[in-house]
């Protein structure tokens, strides 16, 4: 252990997103190479001396408990846990966590150490994994609120190589088998069938962890959340929702000592009227079984929506992926100027 082909993946993998900013630490970790990688794993990260490196994936996180703070981190699949080594700095970016993660104030901050902490997730402690719309991210459930992380790949195809990966690594896990069903009767079967609420598509592992993916409410719901946001102009049989993308929306800092540019996350929503931007919970919903109330704030946020029909033009970077998009749209909004005369001079 490990094989020729499992190093050259991990060493592939192990590549920093580079629109994103991460702390000297990270960055050590990302220069890391074919068996250093490994020994880098079993020397600082791993809790069992047999355990054995899967998969790496860089990804933005949030956790359950600090929902507005999105932070980069290094994710590590083992056959025992979940590893996310996070930067430093998350722990201090929010007084709200020093219970979270009963951390002191060390005495390296000033000096050339560079520390990161690390998040365990135990694979024993999984009880469900949410996939997000079209696979753009997905939350990880263990059994408390301090147990739930959720990774913003970003990446359909990210998120489907982590599935898998993590499929194959709990079907090593020996756990004891489920209690046979108990035969129901007539009447507990229509009962339960009649909560007027549609279950999402769940796909029970072996080792009894849920796979949850969404199911075609969650678009129809979406969509008439979007309706509603155009103020019932449109027909809500022939709002399609044509692609459905997290991305992030850039902010110009000027003044500063470069003029750099902020990136805020957004989730993008095209139909075939609308462009819309969203800001999304992507940790909240579906509520988790121990939660006692509805989170503080709606699922969907709008944040910003223009007609295509105003759309003027759209400018595209010359650099890779990810690529930057600029729209520039017509500075005349709502002016629907037949619908107005309609209303003025026609209506009751």
């Amino acid at each position: 252990y490990p094989s020729e082909f499992l190093i050259q993946k991990i060493t592939e993998d192990n590549q920093i997103p580079l629109h994103l900013h991460v702390s000297v630490s990270l960055q050590y970790v990302a220069g890391l190479k074919g068996n250093a990688l490994v020994e880098f794993f079993h020397g600082n990260i791993a809790e069992v001396e047999n355990e054995e490196l899967r998969h790496l994936m860089w990804s933005s996180v949030l956790f359950y408990k600090t929902p507005s703070v999105e932070v980069m981190a290094c994710v590590l699949l083992s056959t025992k846990a979940i590893y996310f080594l996070l930067d430093d700095s998350f722990i201090h970016a929010d007084e709200h966590q020093s219970d979270f993660w009963n951390k002191e104030n060390s005495d390296c901050e000033n000096s050339s150490f560079h520390l990161s902490c690390c998040f365990v997730l135990k694979l024993n402690d999984l009880q469900s994994v949410n996939v997000g719309l079209f696979d753009q991210y997905f939350r990880i459930t263990g059994h408390s609120a301090d147990h739930i992380v959720t990774c913003l790949t970003r990446d359909s195809y990210n998120t489907h190589t982590f599935i898998q990966q993590l499929m194959a690594v709990l079907s090593l896990l020996a756990r004891t088998p489920s209690p046979e069903p108990v035969d129901k009767d007539f009447y507990s079967e229509f009962g339960s069938k009649n909560t007027g609420k549609m279950e999402n598509y769940e796909l029970i592992h072996s080792s009894r962890v849920k796979f949850i993916y969404p199911n075609e409410e969650e678009i129809g719901d979406l969509a008439f959340l979007v309706s509603e946001k155009m103020d019932g102009l449109t027909n809500l049989q022939s709002l399609n929702i044509l692609l459905y993308v997290l991305a992030f929306q850039v902010y110009h800092v000027e003044g500063s000592v470069q003029n750099t540019s902020s990136l805020q996350p957004k989730t993008l929503i095209l139909t075939s009227s609308d462009l819309f931007l969203f800001d999304e919970d992507y940790i909240s919903y579906p509520l988790p079984e121990f939660a006692k109330e509805p989170p503080k704030r709606d699922k969907y946020q709008l944040v910003d929506g223009r007609r295509i029909r105003d759309l003027d033009r759209v400018l595209m970077g010359y650099q890779t992926y990810p690529q930057a998009l600029t729209f520039v749209f017509d500075d005349v909004q709502n002016q629907d100027l037949m619908q107005n005369l309609t209303l003025d001079h026609f209506g009751e």
